[in-house]
Order: structure tokens, then C-alpha cells, then sequence
């Protein structure tokens, strides 16, 4: 979406709300700071400001961010602006400069936090419960470390993941907790979602499955769409007064699923499924990352579909691709029902995510469907190694 242009004396109210929102320029004060705006494009301003006062005095801001960003709010509304939305804690931790510089001066494809957030989305989606997790997590190669309780030795209260190639200069392993990797990435949160409801009981004839074939794969997927469907009603009737707690436990289930196709699809390389996958996640995630009270009956048959998807492997023919974009599509439609859901709640991060969602799908849905995509072997996991809170390594 594209803004008006402001005029110069816009932009200098802007910019003399905003200091004195902070508190270093406050309307009126002869002796406050000193400051000047520069504005070399029509869609923003950079201001600049000194620290020390006229009368001498030192102006500590305190809590400046969130004080300057409460103030854009208000003036996006007052000058008619897109409507950026309120601060987002939902947004997963973006890999800093040293992260990338390292990565790009190692040759690396992919940054180890970025790996890490996927592999561990993946296996979160395809567990039954906690040891399920950690063996699914030891498989795909990572190291996997588990924090105990200083109180109660035998309880684990939280985990670390990291790479075998990944080390600080020191060479120790380079750790990532759950939380570093994105918010409901958590052992709490993840719990949640394997004792709480129907969710926690594997799909009927998953263990009982060696190597599913193609009419095993099909079916499978035929079933996750008819389930998706019955979902998609639940998202367009939702109030969101009253549906938040059924809402956020279908709309986490749902991403569960898109993981798990995304994985079908294209193995552990990170592809155009993946990244849409990844961009629902974001909208599925609740803005206040509140516990929720109960979950959605249906909710725990799409998780059940994501674990009977994560134990199909990967797609081989053109008949379960074909099953599996069907699935894609009616995500598609999720994805659009869950943004006019956020729109409504003024979660307006969450919603931009569902319609960048919902496009993305759209679009694998009807390419891939003229040119279903090749099958690709899966990676060689990596050796296993499992350690424990006394083993050497520097957490993130």
C-alpha cells in the first residue's frame, strides 16, 4: 500500500510529536534539546537529536522505543496513513549482522538460526510428545541439549538445538533455545500441543505403516483436505469476541499441517512451500502469546492429519502431488479466513502475513499444478550426538 505524499510542514509536525513523545524535546521547552529532521524522500524522515540540554542537563530517554512508536500510531491515524499495527512480539529472531557475515564468509547456503527454526518447526509438527520430538530433532542431525530444574534434577524444563558444524571461535557448539528460534517454539508451548485435547493421539494406522506407497500417500492427503475444509467453516463463522482460544488452537494446528505438506513437498531444503509455510506460522501465532484455555475439537484432527502427512515421506508421482495441492489450495482459503479474523482482532501484523499467506499458496497450488514438482532425495541426517546441561556451549 502506498501513502499520500506529506507536504514539508507535515512532516515537521510529525517530527516534533514524536520528540517530544520521547521526552527529549517536549512542546515548549525553551532549554530541551536540540534537534533537526531531514527528509531526502517523499515516504520518510530521519531526525537527529543531541543528548544534553540547553540549561546543561543530560535528557535520558527512557523506554524511548515504545514511546515513539505509540506516537506513529496515533499519527498514522491522524494524517489517514497505513495503519503499521501495534508492537508485534510474535516474529521469530532475525539473524544478526555477525550471524550472516560469519555464514556468508564460511560459504554457508543457509544461516544455522534459520536451519535451526525449521528443523525444529518440522519436528514439532510431526511428534506425539516430548521424546518423540527430541528423537525426530537427533535424526535430522541436530545436537540436542535439555535444561533441568535446579530444583528437581529429573524434570526438563526447557531444550537447545545446534549444528555439529556450528561452533563459536572457541569450538564450542553454538546453542539456540526454542525461544531464540521463534516464540512458540518453547518446551511449554510445544507441550501444549502434544497433551493437550485429541491432539495428543497419534493417527489411527500410522505405526503400523513400513513404506507407505503412492495410494497411501494420496489418501492420506485426501483425508488432511477433507479435514481442512470442516476447519475452514470453523474460521468463517469465528467471532472474535468470543472464538479467540478455538480460533488460535485451529490456527496453530493448521500451520502444523502446512509444515508438514511443506516437508512432502520438498524434503529439508527450504523452497516456495516452505516459506509460505513459514509465513502462516507467523499469522497463526497469538499476539499476546497468551495460554490457551482449551482447544478446538478439530484442531486435534489437524494435528493428526500433520502426523500422518510427516510419516507418508515424500511425494513421487503426479497422484499424490496432485492430492497434496488440493490440500495447498484449501490452506489457501484458511489462510484468507484467518486474516479478516486478525483484521478484526487489530492484529494487523498477523493479518499481512495471512494475505502474503494466502497469495503465496495460491500461486504453488496453480504453477505446481501445470508442472508437479520433481521428487528429491532426502538429505543424509548427520551423526546423533545428545548432551546434556554440563556440556560446554554457548546459548543464544
Amino acid at each position: 500500500m502506498t501513502d499520500r505524499v506529506l507536504s514539508d510542514s507535515q512532516w515537521a509536525h510529525i517530527a516534533a510529536e514524536i520528540v517530544a513523545a520521547v521526552g527529549i524535546a517536549p512542546h515548549g521547552d525553551p532549554d530541551a534539546v536540540r534537534w533537526v529532521a531531514v527528509r531526502h524522500a517523499d515516504d520518510h524522515i530521519h531526525i537527529v537529536a543531541t543528548l544534553v540540554r540547553q540549561d546543561g542537563e543530560t535528557a535520558w530517554a527512557w523506554n524511548e522505543r515504545l514511546k515513539a512508536q505509540t506516537a506513529a500510531r496515533d499519527l498514522e491515524q491522524r494524517y489517514g496513513l497505513y495503519q503499521v499495527g501495534p508492537v508485534d512480539h510474535t516474529s521469530h529472531r532475525r539473524p544478526t549482522a555477525a550471524e550472516q557475515n560469519k555464514s556468508r564468509w564460511q560459504g554457508k547456503a543457509e544461516i544455522p538460526r534459520d536451519r535451526l527454526r525449521r528443523e525444529v518447526r518440522a519436528a514439532a509438527a510431526a511428534a506425539t510428545d516430548e521424546n518423540d520430538f527430541v528423537n525426530r530433532l537427533q535424526a535430522a542431525g541436530l545436537l540436542v541439549r535439555l535444561r533441568h530444574s535446579t530444583i528437581n534434577p529429573d524434570e526438563v524444563t526447557g531444550y537447545a538445538v545446534g549444528l555439529p558444524d556450528h561452533h563459536t571461535n572457541a569450538g564450542d557448539t553454538v546453542w539456540y533455545g526454542g525461544g531464540r528460534l521463534a516464540p512458540d517454539l518453547t518446551l511449554p508451548r510445544l507441550r501444549q500441543r502434544w497433551t493437550t485435547g485429541p491432539c495428543a493421539t497419534p493417527p489411527e494406522g500410522t505405526q503400523r505403516l513400513g513404506r507407505p506407497g503412492v495410494r497411501h500417500r494420496t489418501n492420506a492427503f485426501r483425508r488432511a483436505t477433507a479435514s481442512a475444509t470442516s476447519s475452514a467453516h470453523y474460521f468463517e463463522a469465528a467471532n472474535p469476541a468470543s472464538g479467540e482460544h478455538d480460533i488460535a488452537s485451529l490456527a496453530e494446528a493448521a500451520a502444523d499441517l502446512l509444515a508438514s505438506t511443506a516437508r512432502a513437498f520438498e524434503g529439508r531444503k527450504s523452497g516456495p512451500l516452505t516459506e509460505a509455510s513459514e509465513t502462516f506460522d507467523r499469522a497463526a501465532r497469538e499476539p499476546h502469546q497468551r495460554r490457551l484455555r482449551h482447544l478446538h475439537p478439530e484442531a486435534g484432527h489437524l494435528r493428526a492429519m500433520s502426523r500422518l502427512i510427516a510419516a507418508m515421506g515424500r511425494l513421487t508421482s503426479n497422484d499424490d502431488t496432485a492430492a497434496a495441492l488440493q490440500l495447498v489450495l484449501r490452506m489457501s482459503m484458511i489462510a484468507d479466513n484467518l486474516a479478516e479474523f486478525r483484521e478484526a482482532q487489530n492484529s494487523l501484523h498477523q493479518a499481512k502475513a495471512a494475505r502474503l499467506a494466502a497469495a503465496r499458496l495460491r500461486m504453488i497450488a496453480s504453477n505446481t499444478a501445470a508442472d508437479p514438482l520433481a521428487p528429491r532425495s532426502a538429505a543424509a541426517p548427520a551423526p546423533v550426538v545428545f548432551e546434556r546441561d554440563h556440556t560446554q556451549g554457548h546459548v543464544l
